[in-house]
C-alpha cells in the first residue's frame, strides 16, 4: 500500500485533479490536448513519488510523448505530406458541437450511477480502502480523476474529448490499481500493459477521427450527429 501522506504528496494529487478538470471540460481542443500532456508529466511525477521508476518512464513515453502526439495529430497539427484535404477542411480547434438534451441528461444520470457504483465497491466490496481523507490522497485523487473522466465521456459529443476521457478514466483506474496493490512488480507489469494497449487505442482512434473527418467534415466528429438532425 502507500506510505502515508506528506504535504508534497497532497500537492502533487490536488495539481492531478486540478488539471484533469481543466482538460476534461476545455472546449478549446489545442489547449485540452496540452493540457493532457500537462496532466501525463504529473502522472510521471506521481509514479516515480510511488517508488515505480519503470512506471516513470513508460508514461513519459507511452502517455506524454505518444500519446500526446496522437491527439495532435488528430487535430492535424502534424498534416501528412500526402493528404488530399492539406489544402482543404481543417479541424476547428473549438468544439461547437451541441448535443439534445435528453441526451445529456440520460448521460449525467448514467454517470452519476456509475460514480454510485464505484463508490459503494470501495466501500463495500473492498473496505480496506475506506479511510480518512487525509490518508493517501493520491488514491482519493485516483478516485475522482476515474469518476470524473467517466462522466466526461458520457457527457461529451465531440470524438476527440471522449478519446481524452478514455486516457484520463484509463490513468485514474491505473493509479487506483497502484493504491490497492502496490507497486510490486506484477502491479507495475500489469499497468505498464495498461498504459500500451491505452497508447494503441488512442492511436487507433485518432486515425479513425482524422478519417471521419476528412470524409464527413466536422460534424462527422459528434456521436449525436445523426440523431440531433432527426430531431430537426
Amino acid at each position: 500500500m502507500i506510505a502515508s501522506s506528506t504535504l508534497l504528496e497532497g500537492g502533487l494529487a490536488l495539481c492531478l485533479c486540478v488539471v484533469a478538470l481543466a482538460c476534461l471540460f476545455d472546449r478549446h481542443l489545442l489547449r485540452a490536448s496540452s493540457l493532457f500532456v500537462l496532466f501525463a508529466l504529473l502522472m510521471t511525477l506521481a509514479w516515480w513519488w510511488l517508488g515505480a521508476p519503470w512506471l516513470a518512464l513508460a508514461e513519459l513515453l507511452l502517455g506524454a510523448l505518444l500519446t500526446g502526439a496522437s491527439f495532435f495529430y488528430a487535430l492535424r497539427v502534424f498534416p501528412s505530406d500526402g493528404d488530399p484535404s492539406a489544402h482543404g477542411r481543417r479541424v476547428s480547434y473549438y468544439d461547437n458541437l451541441q448535443g439534445i438534451w435528453q441526451h445529456g441528461a440520460a448521460r449525467a444520470l448514467l454517470a452519476l450511477a456509475w460514480c454510485l457504483m464505484m463508490g459503494g465497491a470501495i466501500r463495500y466490496v473492498m473496505p480496506v480502502m475506506a479511510y480518512s481523507p487525509t490518508e493517501h490522497p493520491l488514491v482519493l485523487a485516483a478516485i475522482f480523476i476515474a469518476a470524473t473522466a467517466m462522466g466526461a465521456f458520457a457527457l461529451h459529443r465531440h470524438l476527440l474529448r471522449r478519446l481524452l476521457a478514455f486516457n484520463i478514466l484509463g490513468s485514474g483506474v491505473f493509479l487506483l490499481l497502484a493504491g490497492m496493490a502496490g507497486t510490486v512488480e506484477g502491479a507495475q507489469a500489469l499497468v505498464s500493459v495498461g498504459l500500451m494497449i491505452a497508447w494503441l487505442g488512442s492511436l487507433l482512434g485518432a486515425l479513425l477521427i482524422r478519417h471521419l473527418f476528412l470524409l464527413g467534415g466536422e460534424s462527422a466528429l459528434g456521436h449525436d450527429s445523426k440523431a440531433k438532425e432527426k430531431a430537426q
